[in-house]
């Protein structure tokens, strides 16, 4: 059965988009079957790498026709398929609202996909909404960067914890929420940085009754990642290695796979491999 996991905040800007389309990268380079969905109307997912091959469709058909024909696209990323975001009116908000099964859709139709892929991540826009909310309730983990700022971590205690709740009814249509794990994102070595980092990590969040917890790996605030970004691939094959006591991309995002996935601990992608693999595609210093 495909692990669905969906990245969310209730904040833009922090990072959602960039996280799953690494998180997807390392995946497939570690032979997984991976798919992405677009759930944002600003399609920045859909275009993080190319495509060998486009669907006529995308998550508007997906979910209003309740089929998986003809919505899958396949990305020059061997082992990466996407759903783009085909919705750039935000039509299907409304569609999802005025619908009785509107919010659980996305749930049941990706798991008629259980057989075909191994991971499923879902990217979400970064504001409350019905589209969130299904994206939310699709999920069998939740994962929510959150940038060591004070404003983005206000957020996330009123916004994201906020969302949940709200949702928590929804398990009686068969949709529970899932668990969330927070995960520190562009942290950087400012003393304010440490410090909410470390009021994060030692938050109760007692509305959440322990279903929420935050992951020991950091996403440090490199630009390693704005650099792979640009060249439109993985952030691991990128950045191989890395002098300093800052990680490198590679090992940050092996760490964080494997805190996530731990059933994944033994197909870890070799330094040589990823490192052949990056001098193949871009020149980099």
């Amino acid at each position: 059965m495909a692990i669905k996991i969906t990245v969310c905040s209730t904040k833009g800007g922090v990072g959602k988009t960039t996280l799953t389309a690494n998180m997807a990268g390392i995946l497939v380079d570690m032979g997984q079957r991976v798919l992405a969905v677009d759930a944002d109307i600003q399609p920045t997912l859909s275009s993080f790498y190319g495509l060998d091959s486009q669907a006529e469709g995308g998550l508007m058909t997906l979910i209003t026709s309740a089929t998986i024909q003809g919505v899958i696209s396949r990305t020059s990323l061997h082992g990466l398929d996407i759903v783009l975001s085909d919705d750039p009116d935000g039509e299907l908000q409304s569609w999802i609202l005025h619908q009785p099964d509107g919010r659980v859709r996305l749930r049941h139709l990706l798991a008629t996909l259980d057989d075909y892929y191994d991971i499923i991540l879902i990217d979400t826009q970064g504001a409350i909404g019905p589209l969130q909310d299904a994206a939310v309730l699709a999920a069998d983990l939740l994962v929510s960067p959150i940038p060591p700022e004070i404003l983005s971590a206000r957020e996330f205690a009123r916004g994201t914890l906020g969302m949940l709740e709200r949702l928590k009814p929804m398990a009686f249509l068969g949709a529970p929420v899932a668990p969330m794990k927070g995960l520190v994102y562009r942290m950087d070595h400012t003393r304010d940085a440490r410090m909410i980092s470390h009021e994060l990590r030692q938050a109760s969040y007692a509305p959440s009754r322990g279903a929420i917890s935050i992951l020991n790996t950091l996403i440090p605030s490199t630009v390693a990642y704005r650099e792979a970004a640009t060249h439109r691939m993985p952030v691991h094959r990128w950045e191989t290695r890395r002098s300093g006591p800052t990680a490198s991309a590679l090992e940050t995002m092996t760490a964080l796979v494997h805190e996530l996935f731990p059933h994944l601990v033994e197909s870890t992608p070799s330094w040589k491999d990823a490192q052949a693999q990056s001098s193949q595609e871009v020149p980099h210093e």
